[in-house]
């Protein structure tokens, strides 16, 4: 099994949490220029298409990225903080054909000062009515970054579920 990773805005996967995503599957976990390519999306797409990607998961700007390849994959996503309403800096997004409504599992910090909660929940709530089927983990405790605990956490839950409802 193979996992896609995005990164947030200036930042990298950890070598410690790319170690506790690697006892789940291979991960492969692109350097990302988000300020400089508006088209970020687009490329790690035209890059992975053809990839066995069983999973796609990110932080922030990465989970942005990684809720619109999992819907053009037709993949489970896991997303911390995902910024889905609002970005600060430019991000296309692609017009993708979707080939389904598709799954995810999403980390919401509450002390997040970085992106909105509230419009983070206000945005799944308007999937939810579309179809997308995920799984809301509301962490009161959690900022914009996601402790290793919580981490480690959220991604055994994840695959947990998964193993659950195959």
């Amino acid at each position: 099994m193979t996992i896609l990773y995005l990164h947030g805005l200036e930042s990298k996967l950890s070598a410690a949490k790319k170690e506790i995503l690697e006892q789940y599957a291979t991960v492969i976990a692109p350097d990302l220029d988000y300020k400089n390519n508006p088209d970020a999306v687009q490329e790690i797409y035209e890059a992975y298409k053809k990839e066995a990607i069983d999973y796609v998961m990110g932080s922030s700007m990465g989970g942005f990225a990684a809720y619109h390849l999992g819907l053009s994959f037709n993949k489970p996503v896991l997303l911390f903080n995902p910024a889905l309403v609002k970005r600060s800096v430019p991000q296309n997004i692609p017009n993708f054909k979707t080939p389904s409504s598709g799954f995810g599992q999403v980390v919401v910090g509450g002390k997040d000062t970085v992106v909105d909660p509230a419009d983070t929940l206000r945005f799944l709530g308007d999937r939810l009515k579309a179809g997308f089927n995920y799984r809301l983990h509301l962490r009161a405790e959690m900022s914009h970054r996601t402790p290793l605990e919580v981490f480690e956490e959220e991604v055994r839950g994840f695959f947990e579920y998964r193993e659950i409802v195959r």
